[in-house]
């Protein structure tokens, strides 16, 4: 007989380190086993190796520590590594040698695991370093609610890594994946962890990816995702679409439930409906001025002034024709 429970209620099967709020060393990120102990980084070193970087690049962690792209590590379990993750990223970076071509191919899913195990990464290791610096306590106490829940949830949808995991006729993502004008596009990347959104560029592919929407953001930009359909994109023109999906995610204003129906082994995901009781548009307005100081941000390497961005403030600079802005409010 098959169980419903609400992932908020966090009473299920599913292992959920924000029940405990336990991101130690000795456990597996991912499953909650024992490490082994093992770690691994949360860059590969392919990726790393692919893109011509030494692993010494540095990022600025949200406690504001300094940290190179190689000693940033998750505990794993090894035989949940060997079984299982490592077939993931032999297939992410077999595709990622041929480019475009090998990116379009792989399925929604894999690209889902992939990048949400990179994020999920990044947020275990920003858990234990506010942890540590008692800017969050032992029980999460000082995280939102909300938070909370959103991290549980992608956590949870990312243990269909190593068991079997059903979305029932839906996707919690939006995933877009465009070719690029320029085949040798060197690699970079963007999250933003408190949104659950991610872009990538290398080689000849950009990626934009918002983890926890259940299609939303792709919809909301179905007009301009339709005219570039197949169409290589400049370098201008992806981070601008990036920045219209990293705005867009911040004024999606619910937090997505979800029920669980777990039956022979395989937990089956099904969404609560997004409108529920509120009557209020599941994005929130649209501003030009806010939208350019985010384009701003993204445009830096061009040296594209918020100024000249919003110099017509009812049309935003744009280098897409037609721009198919949203609305503003």
């Amino acid at each position: 007989m098959a169980i419903i429970v609400n992932i908020a209620s966090m009473n299920h099967s599913l292992y959920n380190p924000f029940k405990s709020f336990d991101f130690r060393n000795d456990k597996c990120f991912l499953s909650g086993n024992p490490t082994s102990p093992l770690a691994i980084r949360v860059l590969p070193d392919w990726l790393i190796n692919m893109a011509g970087l030494t692993g010494e690049e540095q990022i600025k962690l949200l406690d504001e520590s300094i940290r190179s792209y190689k000693s940033l590590m998750v505990p794993v379990n090894a035989d949940l590594y060997a079984e299982m993750i490592l077939p993931l990223e032999q297939k992410i970076e077999s595709a990622f040698e041929l480019g475009y071509k090998g990116i379009s191919a792989l399925s929604e899913v894999d690209l889902f695991h992939w990048i949400g195990k990179m994020m999920y990464s990044f947020l275990y290791i920003e858990m234990q370093g506010a942890i540590r610096l008692k800017q969050l306590s032992g029980d999460g106490m000082n995280m939102s609610q909300g938070l909370m829940h959103k991290f549980g949830n992608l956590h949870l949808m990312l243990q269909g890594i190593f068991r079997e995991i059903a979305f029932e006729e839906f996707k919690p993502w939006s995933i877009v994946v465009v070719p690029l004008e320029n085949e040798e596009t060197g690699f970079s990347f963007r999250d933003e962890i408190n949104t659950l959104i991610f872009s990538l560029k290398f080689k000849d592919f950009g990626i934009v990816a918002c983890l926890q929407d259940n299609g939303m953001n792709k919809r909301y930009h179905q007009q301009l995702l339709e005219l570039i359909q197949d169409k290589p994109l400049t370098d201008q023109q992806f981070e601008e679409l990036a920045a219209r999906f990293f705005y867009s995610a911040y004024l999606f204003n619910r937090l997505p439930e979800y029920n669980v129906i777990e039956a022979n082994n395989v937990a089956y995901i099904d969404p609560m409906p997004l409108r529920g009781i509120q009557n209020k548009p599941i994005f929130d307005e649209w501003q030009h001025k806010t939208y350019g100081q985010v384009l701003e941000n993204f445009w830096k390497p061009y040296e594209l002034t918020l100024f000249e961005i919003i110099k017509d403030p009812r049309a935003p600079l744009s280098f897409f024709e037609p721009s198919l802005l949203p609305d503003a409010g």
